[in-house]
């Protein structure tokens, strides 16, 4: 189990935000951080400590007048640390290879795969094609319904018809290299990680696997470890003192890295 380290990009610039709060409509979301510094100094630092595979999220949608500055954003850090940092927002088929040219190593998908509240497997295919199995990423980020957690998309405001299970990672585990898993009902809240999605999470032994949702505490984290078998790797956003939380930055990479 490790720590990958994050960076999330809404309105231009480097936030953390309340996951289930984010709108298209006036490029709305409730925010815990607002940075003074750019995405790209957040790539340099985690370049300083060797953090490879953390993952940068474009949180506004493509056709908003902020999407090109958060793109402006994610190229200076892709500059900053190349071939280290995923990247996620609005990726398609049309434009996936065109990150990996900008230094992504892996392009992080969700809301292209699916359509209509299904799984589209013609563009999945068509997204190996343009950049690999290898440098795909799969963003199941789930929202609890009824007791039961389903993929949504467009940046977590529709669910799809999709309940997130073990068929569904054995299935999609055959397009991608990774799996990204926000745990939309506690994104950015830090009131603790969601056990039952974790649960689900530990019966895939074969895709490499980070968590994201909820993280408030090290015990935390010292749960995901323990629901997961030590398999299930880790992000800390809101909580992290990087983005005004109390959890050491310092300490988890001493803990948590190589």
């Amino acid at each position: 189990m490790e720590f990958r380290p994050c960076i999330d990009i809404h309105n231009g610039k480097v936030k953390q935000i309340v996951g289930g709060t984010l709108r298209d409509n006036g490029n709305y979301a409730r925010e815990n951080f607002v940075s003074d510094q750019t995405a790209a100094d957040y790539a340099r630092l985690y370049r300083s400590r060797g953090l490879r595979g953390g993952h940068m999220i474009l949180l506004n949608g493509r056709d908003s007048e902020y999407y090109p500055a958060d793109v402006g954003q994610a190229r200076e850090a892709l500059a900053a640390w190349p071939d280290a940092l995923q990247v996620g927002g609005g990726i398609t088929a049309e434009n996936a290879a065109e990150f990996i040219r900008y230094g992504a190593s892996h392009v992080i998908v969700t809301s292209y795969v699916f359509e209509g509240g299904e799984i589209r497997s013609d563009r999945l295919r068509e997204l190996v094609r343009e950049v690999g199995k290898e440098r795909l990423v799969l963003d199941l980020s789930c929202r609890r319904r009824e007791g039961i957690y389903y993929v949504v998309t467009d940046r977590w405001q529709k669910f799809t018809a999709q309940p997130v299970d073990e068929k569904l990672l054995r299935e999609l585990g055959t397009y991608c290299d990774e799996f990204l898993v926000h745990a939309v009902n506690v994104e950015g809240t830090g009131t603790g990680v969601d056990g039952e999605l974790l649960r689900i999470l530990a019966g895939e032994s074969r895709t490499p696997i980070t968590y994201a949702g909820g993280i408030g505490s090290m015990e935390d984290i010292v749960r995901i470890g323990e629901l997961g078998g030590g398999r299930i790797d880790f992000t800390v956003g809101s909580a992290l003192d990087l983005f005004g939380g109390p959890l050491s930055f310092e300490e988890i990479v001493k803990k948590y890295h190589g």
